[in-house]
């Protein structure tokens, strides 16, 4: 299916969606909502056997047939039954004002007086246009041209008719039983040209059908044809013509058959005739549909449709003629004769009558369900199972079926049919509601579910919001989760555009963007191992990050388009911080970091969340200072001049002091230590920060301490006499300030000791060592004293 289809269909809904308010526009016969839809598959259809595409099946542009079929028989039937129909009278009350009421007239009276035969009659108009096309036969010169030659030469040359061949011309001739045939050329024709007139009866072209048999130069079968139509006399029943002309133009003023009883049964003799030839006996089994000529007219029957028009003409016309008897078909039936009796009087057991019929209609057409069909599709294709519940007006179990379908799985999403079938249901889910017909609704979320899921395969993104804006309660959540399935495809601004799109659907922007935020995270999550088990190495080279973290690392884009989800950006945000120092993922932190707008670090509620994301700020912006002293330190050459190194000194000075006092700072202020509420019971948060400060604890007191120590090996070397002193003072002030450094780690106020313990104490024994080397480097200056060095500045 194109992209283009799947767009139109969309602009129909929204356009149609705009008149929900007015049933008579969304029903409209030329610019409703199902005659548009049924446009569309036509234009389809007509462009894709223009180009011959090559990537369509067959089976696609039957299902295209289908369901532009399937949109005209709705179109067919929701007016009449939504729509307050027009009052009607009885035929009773026709025949009691004028006894001489034509038969015409009180047919259509007999038909408004039923609903249900109303619908069949709707119904059989509908199944005309899914006729197959009509095989015109070749047009002789003249009646049974070679078999007259035959006949004629015979006599001529006075040998007599050649063997096998009739004797006589008239139509009557083949069927005397005598086994004489016509020419085969003839006998060809007339096989042909029976077909041919069976197929415009199937298609309801009865005109074309007459106009076929006169240009074959047969004005009987003509006039056989025309014996189907029902006696009229507008005159007599006081109706006016609808082409404006008076009843003098008409030959006496009537038209049609005013024996057509006596017609009828004398089709069904001759379709019931086993010596008249098939074709001829489908023609006549099809002038009159009866059950005695069911057989005959079954055996014409290829496709599902044919099954259908065949059992609807049939319980069309036995309804009719049975009303007509209950009425003694009065004068043009029934004759003076009949103008003497009684007049049927309307009473309760009609209706009665009525709902046994129903039943009888009901039971007939169900068997259509498991018809065995030489054409097309066959009687369970989805469409066929459709068209056959819409008929009897059973809808919702028709949704409720095809949802169940979906969820187990019976149709397979990669067949040709499925984006056809789950466009054609989305779309009568919305078109029942708008037109204010009840449809199931779990059977309508899977639906339209499946729609949204072909949608997404065709890649129109565009079009998701709209239709998951039909899903009601469930729509935030369906939208939600086709953001989410986004991943990194899309890049910030498409999310935003595709976030946008929620607003102009109805869609409450914020809550799909925290939806969309969270079911981001645990996908994420579903792909990134638990944070648990060893703690990581901070000082090993971090691989490059995965989809699963960068999708962790983006999801936060969603609640930070927007100034109202701050608050939700914050408690996403420590999450994902947490999540990220804790696997020792620093940079990815950071990253996140500077995506995260100012404004978030404004916000002081809830307390627990905004102190630990300014926690988080506060050890990003230290771990920023660590690697500044590092690049400083890297920048000194041995070649530099007085006033340069002066230079160099002085800004590594203020760093390494910048960086002392953030980090003491930090450490004594119970960073990551869990809140009061952790006193009632540790919880994940709980275990996951303190994770978090075993990790970093530790590696901010070494990278101090190791910082303090190694200024002292970037001045050794130097050979400015004049500051060398002051160089020398610095770095044993250094060393001292390392050496009490321990004191700050030691202190039972801080509890930071105890982050050296975690998990096996080896950190304790970094610690120690490096405390250690400080010590001796404090002795190299002379002396024995070991903490000398401590009194230096002092």
């Amino acid at each position: 299916m194109s992209d283009s289809l799947y767009a139109a269909c969309a602009e129909v809904l929204t356009t149609c969606q705009g008149l929900k308010d007015d049933l008579s526009a969304l029903l409209d016969p030329s610019a409703g909502f199902a005659p548009r839809l049924r446009q569309l598959c036509r234009d389809k259809i007509e462009e894709l056997e223009r180009t011959a595409s090559a990537d369509v099946s067959q089976a696609e542009l039957d299902a295209l047939r289908m369901e532009a079929s399937t949109w005209g028989l709705l179109q067919a039937l929701m007016p009449a039954r939504k729509m307050e129909s027009v009052s009607h009278p009885q035929p009773q009350t026709l025949l009691a004002q004028n006894p001489f009421t034509p038969t015409v007239t009180l047919a259509q009276a007999i038909m408004y007086a039923s609903p249900l035969l109303s619908e069949l009659v709707v119904v059989r108009e509908w199944l005309h246009e899914t006729a197959t096309a009509v095989q015109h036969p070749e047009l002789t010169t003249g009646y049974w041209k070679f078999t007259k030659y035959n006949v004629m030469q015979g006599l001529r040359t006075g040998a007599g008719t050649r063997e096998g061949l009739v004797r006589e011309m008239d139509p009557d001739a083949v069927n005397r039983g005598d086994g004489r045939t016509l020419a085969a050329d003839d006998a060809a024709f007339e096989k042909s040209l029976a077909q041919a007139v069976y197929s415009f009866i199937r298609a309801g072209r009865l005109d074309d059908a007459v106009e076929l048999c006169r240009k074959a130069h047969q004005p009987w079968r003509a006039a056989s044809i025309r014996g189907s139509l029902l006696f009229q006399w507008r005159a007599i029943a006081n109706e006016r013509r609808d082409d404006g002309l008076d009843d003098e133009d008409d030959a006496e003023g009537w038209q049609g058959n005013r024996h057509r009883r006596l017609w009828k049964s004398t089709c069904i003799r001759a379709a019931l005739n086993p010596s008249l030839s098939d074709p001829e006996r489908v023609v006549f089994a099809a002038l009159a549909p009866t059950q005695q000529t069911f057989t005959v007219l079954k055996s014409a029957c290829r496709t599902w449709e044919d099954h259908l028009w065949a059992q609807i003409s049939i319980l069309c016309e036995e309804k009719q003629s049975s009303e007509m008897t209950r009425l003694k078909g009065r004068f043009w039936e029934g004759g003076l004769a009949a103008l003497e009796e009684t007049p049927v009087p309307l009473n309760d057991t009609d209706e009665e009558e009525e709902v046994e019929w129903e039943k009888e209609v009901t039971s007939a057409l169900e068997t259509l369900g498991g018809v065995v069909v030489e054409d097309g599709p066959p009687a369970d294709n989805a469409f066929h199972v459709s068209q056959l519940a819409i008929i009897l007006d059973r809808i919702q179990p028709l949704l409720e079926t095809f949802a169940g379908g979906l969820r187990d799985g019976i149709y397979d999403p990669d067949s040709s049919e499925y984006p056809t079938m789950t466009r054609f249901f989305a779309h009568l889910c919305l078109f029942l509601q708008m037109i204010d017909i009840h449809t199931p609704p779990l059977a309508t979320q899977v639906i339209l579910e499946a729609y949204l899921q072909v949608l997404e395969a065709a890649g129109q993104r565009e079009l998701i919001a709209m239709y998951a804006g039909a899903l009601g309660d469930n729509a935030v959540e369906r939208y939600a989760m086709f953001l989410t399935s986004l991943d990194l495809s899309a890049d910030i601004k498409e999310r935003r555009l595709a976030l946008t799109r929620a607003r102009e659907h109805g869609l409450d922007v914020d809550t799909v963007a925290v939806v969309t935020a969270e079911r981001t995270i645990e996908k994420a999550f579903e792909n990134l191992p638990q944070l648990r088990g060893p703690l990581p190495s901070i000082i090993a080279l971090q691989p490059e990050p995965s989809n699963a973290e960068m999708l962790l690392l983006r999801s936060i884009e969603w609640t930070t388009f927007m100034e109202s989800t701050y608050d939700t950006a914050l408690e996403q945000a420590t999450v994902i911080l947490r999540y990220f120092l804790g696997t020792g993922r620093v940079n990815l932190a950071r990253k996140l970091l500077d995506m995260l707008p100012p404004e978030i670090a404004a916000i002081n509620e809830p307390e627990d969340r905004a102190t630990e994301y300014l926690h988080y700020r506060q050890f990003l912006d230290i771990w920023e200072l660590l690697d500044r002293v590092t690049e400083c330190r890297s920048l000194e050459v041995s070649l530099m001049n007085k006033d340069t190194r002066a230079e160099w000194l002085r800004d590594y000075k203020e760093l390494i002091e910048q960086c002392y006092g953030a980090i003491v700072k930090l450490l004594t202020e119970d960073w990551m230590l869990p809140g009061r509420e952790a006193d009632e019971g540790v919880d994940r948060r709980h275990l996951e920060m303190l994770r978090v400060r075993q990790i970093y604890v530790p590696e901010l007191i070494l990278r101090l301490h190791v910082m303090l120590y190694s200024s002292r090996e970037h001045i050794s070397g130097y050979v400015h006499t004049h500051i060398m002193r002051i160089m020398y003072i610095m770095s044993d002030l250094n060393l001292r300030v390392a050496l009490e450094l321990a004191n700050v780690v030691a202190d039972s106020r801080y509890k930071l000791y105890d982050d050296f313990l975690q998990p096996d104490g080896r950190r304790l024994g970094e610690y120690l060592g490096v405390v250690r080397q400080a010590v001796i480097a404090g002795m190299e200056s002379g002396g024995s004293d070991s903490f000398r060095v401590l009194q230096v500045g002092a």
